[in-house]
């Protein structure tokens, strides 16, 4: 995926045919490094083709697919629901705040 990002922000930037080094010089920008046989790969595929009818493409295959998520979960009984909760709550804190830096610092 990083390889197509890389070559569509280059089409953007008004390289109409991006090269394997083009490609790599905006992932290096970011620290990514390549790997050339993925990204020949990429670049085989996608040079001399309309990238906006690709996309369309890729967006009319992508609307087909079911992406439905179930429905909402049943809600529990309201006798007993709110202090198990809050039994949760205060276990789930007890561990975050024991394991806060675990041995490192992060900013310094």
């Amino acid at each position: 995926m990083r390889y197509v990002s890389a070559y569509l922000l280059a089409v953007l930037g008004g390289n109409e045919k991006p090269s394997a080094k083009d490609c790599t010089a905006i992932l290096g920008s970011v620290g990514i490094e390549v790997d050339a046989k993925q990204l020949k790969t990429v670049i085989d595929s996608l040079n001399g083709k309309n990238l906006e009818e690709l996309i369309a493409e890729g967006m009319g295959k992508l609307a087909s697919m079911p992406s439905g998520g179930g429905g909402a979960a049943p809600a529990a009984a309201a006798g007993d629901a709110a202090p198990a909760a809050a039994k949760e709550e205060k276990k789930v804190e007890s561990e975050e705040e024991s394991d806060d830096d675990m041995g490192f610092d992060l900013f310094g």
